[in-house]
Order: structure tokens, then C-alpha cells, then sequence
């Protein structure tokens, strides 16, 4: 029988550098499960330890599009024979899903943005009426912020609509939202371990871009030299930040232990939570900065899980 130890289930090998270097600093034994085909004998009880689940909603742009499906079997399969899962079938439904998060976290009673939820195209053009421009569209399935959009008015998106130029949401699910006008120019990413804040970051948005992933990978340069940082430590977000404790809420509700949960704080005095990550990623130029590693977090949460289950010390 092999050791336990924490098995990482993920689609994108560019992504994970960062935590085999967290895992190995602080003697965690772990192990890769690269879920972008194989197998799965369902008779047969999957291998002992904590399994981590980073799987991605933006998967299908690395041609990775039945790792979502992948993914809803593996972790049906662990969670049957009793397995402890890190991101598991719920999880996932979560990271997939805008509308699931909308939902979870408005019953939670956090703030969100009015949203309308659009199944196909037929009436997606009429549907964006009920927001004044500026609005924003975006996939239901998304990710890295591929899909979002904004309209400064509702003939220019029917036109997008009614064109070759549409790009549907993976799932063929539309969201229609209002546009949030934040009060400086940036939003918060609040990065959660364990249900505890690690540290905030305060992302750039003056460019006007959605596409704000944190990960080394994703990072833009312009005839190699590397563009000026989006992210930055936001000190004065704390845990005694009243914001704080509705995520903690909508965490504890939805048994998510590990996330990246973003908001806008708006002209108006709003704060409007709109995205969560349950497959969070970080900036190498926070983490430099920063009080706690959130790799580093997500390293020593899940080896004390692996060694309270099973006595696995780290080696």
C-alpha cells in the first residue's frame, strides 16, 4: 500500500509551480493527478490521503473542455468510498457555475450585482434593456474574466448578438449585469484559507480590462519586459473588515475552504461582492510583499489534514 499523502487534481501544469515549491518547503508529500484523461476503475478504492481539487472553469481554453465532466466523476468516485476532498463535487458546481455563486452567496446575504441570467440568444438582445448603459455581459462558465464584456449601449450589443462575432458561454448561458462604478479604480481580491483571510489584494482596473488573472503565467509583457504590476497587498483590509465576515458566512454555508472571492466598493458607498475562485491563484509580486504565503496556507492546511487522518508526518 502506498504512503497517503495530498493528491492535486488539476488540469494546467503552468498553475502549479508554486505549490510543489510550498508542498516541498514544508515536507508535505504530494502528488500531481493531471485530469485530462485516463481512467477510473469505480469498484476499486481510490488511493489513501487528502485530495485537493483545483479544477478550472476556463479549462475548455486549454482544450480542456471535458475536465469539468472529468472532474464530476472523479470526485463522485472519492467522495463515495469516503475520501476527504478539498474542492470537492459542490465545489466545483461552484466554480463552473456564476449563477450557483450569485445564488450561494445572496443567500448568504451578501451583496451581489443585479443579474439576469439569459439560456441561449432568442430574446438576449430584448433581456439587456432592463439595464441602462453602461452593462456588462459575461459567461456563465468563465474564468480568468475571458467573456466579460462591457456595452455603452443596447444597439451596439444587439449587433454583437446577431453577428458572427458572438461568443457564446461554454454552457450557452449569458449573464446580463449592471455595470459597477467603483469609487477609485480597482477592485478587492480577498484570498481565504481554511475560512480565514490570508491577505487582500487591490487590483488595477484603470486599463478597463477584465481579464485580471494573478498567476505568473498569465502576467503580460511587451517585448519581454515585463508590464507594471495589477496587483498589489491591500493593508488595510483586514479580518475585522465587515466584508470579511459575510464571506466567511457564504464559506461556511457552502463548505468552501479554499477561495479568492472579489468586490467592488462603488460611488454609491456599495460593497458588491460579483466572483468567486475556488481555484484561486496568486500574484508572484503580492506574495512577495505579503505578512503569510497563500500557497504556503493551502501547504499547511492540507498537510495537517493529511496528518490528522492519517499520521503522516512531514518528511
Amino acid at each position: 500500500m502506498t504512503t497517503p499523502q495530498v493528491h492535486v487534481i488539476h488540469e494546467n501544469p503552468e498553475w502549479f509551480p508554486p505549490f510543489a515549491a510550498a508542498f516541498a518547503q514544508q515536507g508535505v508529500p504530494a502528488r500531481e493527478w493531471l485530469l485530462t484523461g485516463g481512467s477510473i476503475d469505480l469498484d476499486q478504492e481510490p488511493p489513501e490521503g487528502v485530495y485537493w481539487c483545483r479544477l478550472s472553469a476556463s479549462a475548455h481554453t486549454r482544450d480542456h473542455a471535458g475536465s469539468k465532466d472529468y472532474g464530476r466523476a472523479v470526485l463522485r468516485w472519492l467522495e463515495s468510498w469516503g475520501r476527504t476532498v478539498i474542492g470537492g463535487s459542490g465545489t466545483l458546481e461552484l466554480e463552473v457555475s456564476k449563477v450557483a455563486q450569485h445564488a450561494a452567496l445572496r443567500s448568504a446575504g451578501v451583496e451581489v450585482p443585479r443579474t439576469v441570467a439569459v439560456f441561449g440568444t432568442e430574446d438576449l438582445a430584448e433581456r439587456s434593456r432592463l439595464f441602462r448603459a453602461p452593462f456588462i455581459s459575461k459567461h456563465n462558465q468563465g474564468g480568468k474574466g475571458l467573456g466579460v464584456r462591457r456595452w455603452d449601449s443596447h444597439e451596439e450589443f444587439a449587433a454583437w448578438v446577431g453577428s458572427t462575432d458572438f461568443e457564446p458561454s461554454p454552457d450557452g448561458i449569458t449573464l446580463l449585469q449592471e455595470h459597477l462604478w467603483t469609487r477609485a479604480p480597482f477592485i478587492t481580491r480577498a484570498e481565504y484559507v481554511d475560512g480565514e483571510l490570508v491577505y487582500a489584494v487591490r487590483v488595477d482596473t484603470s486599463a478597463g480590462a477584465f481579464e485580471l488573472c494573478p498567476a505568473e503565467a498569465c502576467a503580460p509583457d511587451v517585448d519581454g519586459v515585463a508590464a507594471p504590476p495589477l496587483f498589489t497587498l491591500r493593508e488595510d483590509l483586514t479580518a475585522r473588515h465587515p466584508l470579511v465576515a459575510q464571506h466567511q458566512e457564504f464559506l461556511r454555508r457552502t463548505g468552501l475552504r479554499i477561495a479568492g472571492i472579489e468586490f467592488a466598493e462603488t460611488l454609491d458607498g456599495r460593497l458588491v461582492t460579483y466572483d468567486v475562485n475556488t481555484n484561486t491563484n496568486y500574484s508572484p509580486d503580492v506574495e512577495a510583499t505579503a505578512p503569510a504565503s497563500g500557497p504556503g496556507r493551502i501547504a499547511a492546511f492540507l498537510g495537517g489534514l493529511l496528518a490528522a487522518e492519517h499520521g503522516v508526518t512531514q518528511v
